[in-house]
């Protein structure tokens, strides 16, 4: 059977009171729905970073140049032309605002990141012409501009509501008096 690793690491120190405080404005800003999906992203960004920190002690050239080209196709590198400095010079924002929801949002498609996080999950949202329905799918740059709203197609004909008049029976309150 094979063993489901852990996507995340608890904090060092949990209750550092700076750190909740930009932590919950990163969770309004982004609509994330718990701190988990923050450290799943934490760690994907150490994951990238260890990599990079590998490669300068071994001096790599070709895994260096596959490890640059893979972070600016998914957008975390603005060129090409990156060094292993640039990767280490990413940061937790940069990977948030790669992720799906943040993408909708951002084009407009959802008035806010949670509105974005709903159409996601509830199928309205396709990339590529695919349905996606994980909130967290980080979106390469090739796909960025393939974000769509899609809409099912009712089959079914939708009768219209006939108004008709109900009359009530008026009463009126009593007086304070009677």
């Amino acid at each position: 059977m094979r063993r489901i690793r852990k996507k995340f690491k608890k904090p060092r120190s949990p209750w550092n009171i700076t750190k909740i405080r930009d932590e919950r404005k990163l969770l309004n800003e982004y609509g994330l729905r718990r701190k988990k999906e923050m450290l799943i992203a934490q760690e994907v960004l150490r994951r990238y970073r260890q990599r990079a920190r590998e490669l300068i002690a071994k001096k790599d050239k070709e895994k260096e140049r596959i490890l640059i080209e893979k972070m600016s196709k998914m957008g975390l590198l603005n060129k090409k032309e990156s060094t292993l400095d640039d990767i280490l010079a990413v940061n937790i924002i940069n990977v948030l605002d790669r992720r799906l929801q943040t993408l909708v949002f951002r084009k407009g498609i959802a008035k806010t990141p949670l509105q974005a996080r709903q159409l996601i999950v509830h199928g309205h949202i396709s990339v590529a012409g695919k349905r996606t329905r994980f909130p967290s799918y980080t979106v390469p740059v090739e796909e960025e501009r393939k974000i769509s709203l899609r809409m099912p197609a009712k089959t079914a004909k939708v009768q219209p509501i006939e108004e008709t008049s109900i009359e009530g029976v008026k009463r009126h309150l009593p007086a304070k008096s009677e």
